[in-house]
């Protein structure tokens, strides 16, 4: 019997031991979260005039200061003593630690410092309700039971069909997309006047959301002399990216090496020439053709292809080009933004910030609106590079709080800039971010992209369009079969809310057995 009773007795101690462990660990880990995250905001005490840094701003800089540990081990242990492992918490991350430091106090009848009074705690209810609320400043209320939005590019005929645009809001469109890189303003006021009238008419709220174009950063017009429409080129070839060339010339085999020329690719963007180096990586066309520059001066770059088909590839005009390794410091407005900001800025519910990249870049869109009176027009910032992912902390603490946010991941310009299987990496991350810093999140890019254009969905697109449950917003991209689209999307995302919040899985009755 003693030894059954010593046994218990140093069970109990080793678990009182492990308790102790972990309840230091976390003390410690809270800590420097504050220290941290206190150190961070500093960094934007401009950004706040009065020094008075909103919740949503302090719980992202301490989420941020968690996210610096590998913390895998800790969450193990938590949940193995039947805590909270931190693992959803982020958008009311100190008050969780503090729950669990205060549990683990409890049980061992210990007392513990409390967080400095000065620092905000967003509790799970708080965090909860602060991006509801931010999602309906940006996207309005939502459909019925489902909260997640949809938002749809408009094609040229929205402008002259109002069936159309009827028929788009009666299968779930809560927010109009305009891109204003196509179309124009004419164009777009007709399009807006057939959603606003489709709106009356259904008694639905709708939201416009236009994207302004940013800088077009494209493959040239082909030379007249091309007949196919597209430029055949192969692994290894080189090809000379020329900044004076009107237009893109296909290769030309002379009977000796100085009588034969190279491909010649023009750009739409002559600017770009004064950023890249040799060295860096340049993708053709949403990273079909992969090249790397070998040679470059101010007015051309020999570049080699490194990635392509193994039947080669074709180059054709205005095709996306983008450079993952090169920091083009451009104008964060082209001169063709600042133009359609004008209507932009009387006409839009919210305004989409193409390739925005750093802070900077969003403080200058916010006084180009301050100018425009339009101080209070919603932004979406657009995470579409390399170094937008890298900056989007500082773009998210210098503004949330400050600004009506949103943020849309394109993730097609993102896996070019990233690579898939970064970016598959990269957009949870985002997502994450985000969540923590209450900010609302547009789902992007080829989201059901075959049943809009050929009217039947793939199998893997089902699931992708189910992972949008996770953001606030899904966008859908025109197509022939788009009603289609927005229906099974609707339904999808429907579904999907009774088992999935945000990254967290709901516990609903399953129901196979009904199949």
């Amino acid at each position: 019997m003693d030894t059954e009773n010593n046994k218990r007795l140093k069970t109990d101690d080793i678990k009182e031991i492990e308790l102790a462990s972990l309840l230091q660990q976390l003390i410690e880990l809270r800590r420097d979260m504050v220290v941290y995250a206190s150190e961070r905001l500093e960094d934007y005490k401009e950004c706040y005039p009065d020094n008075t840094y909103s919740a949503s701003a302090w719980n992202l800089a301490l989420y941020l200061a968690l996210r610096r540990h590998d913390l895998r081990n800790l969450q193990s242990e938590l949940s193995s003593k039947g805590l909270s492992s931190l693992g959803h918490a982020e958008s009311h991350i100190l008050h969780t630690i503090n729950n669990v430091i205060r549990l683990l106090s409890l049980t061992l009848q210990t007392q513990t410092a409390s967080t400095p009074n000065n620092i905000p705690t967003v509790d799970y209810h708080q965090g909860i309700l602060k991006l509801k609320n931010n999602s309906s400043q940006l996207f309005g209320d939502p459909s019925g039971k489902r909260n997640v939005r949809i938002l749809v590019t408009l094609p040229s005929h929205a402008a002259t069909d109002y069936d159309f645009v009827k028929s788009l809001l009666e299968a779930g469109m809560n927010c109009a997309r305009i891109n204003c890189a196509h179309d124009s303003k004419p164009q777009w006021k007709a399009m807006i006047a057939n959603v606003r009238k489709a709106e009356t008419e259904l008694g639905i709220s709708c939201k416009i959301h236009m994207d302004l174009a940013g800088h077009k950063i494209r493959t040239g017009a082909l030379h007249n002399s091309i007949k196919k429409n597209s430029i055949s080129v192969s692994a290894g070839e080189k090809i000379v990216f020329s900044r004076k060339a009107q237009a893109c010339e296909k290769a030309v085999k002379g009977d000796t090496p100085e009588q034969s020329t190279a491909v010649t690719l023009a750009c739409t963007c002559p600017a770009i020439f004064d950023f890249i180096e040799p060295g860096e990586a340049v993708w053709i066309d949403d990273g079909k053709i992969g090249t790397i520059i070998e040679s470059a001066d101010a007015d051309k770059a020999v570049l080699r292809i490194t990635h392509v088909g193994p039947k080669g590839g074709r180059i054709k005009a205005d095709k996306g080009l983008n450079f993952p390794e090169t920091e083009l410091k451009l104008p964060a407005l082209s001169e063709k933004d600042l133009k359609d900001l004008d209507f932009v800025a009387k006409n839009a519910d919210m305004v989409g910030f193409s390739f925005v990249q750093s802070l900077q870049d969003m403080h200058q869109l916010v006084n180009e609106l301050n100018n425009r009176d339009a101080k209070q027009l919603p932004i979406i910032a657009k995470i579409e590079t390399r170094r937008a992912v890298k900056k989007l902390p500082e773009i998210l603490l210098g503004s949330i709080g400050r600004h009506v946010l949103g943020v849309m991941i394109a993730r097609g310009d993102l896996a070019v800039e990233l690579g898939g299987e970064r970016m598959a990496e990269v957009q949870e991350e985002l997502l994450w971010i985000c969540e923590a810093a209450h900010v609302p999140v547009i789902w992007a890019t080829q989201v059901l992209e075959s049943l809009a254009k050929k009217g039947l969905a793939s199998r893997p697109e089902l699931t992708d369009a189910a992972m949008g449950e996770r953001a606030e917003c899904v966008m859908l991209n025109k197509g022939p079969y788009i009603q289609d689209a927005v229906r099974s999307l609707a339904d999808i995302l429907s579904r999907m809310e009774a088992h999935q919040q945000k990254k967290r899985a709901q516990l609903r009755a399953l129901s196979w057995w009904r199949l």
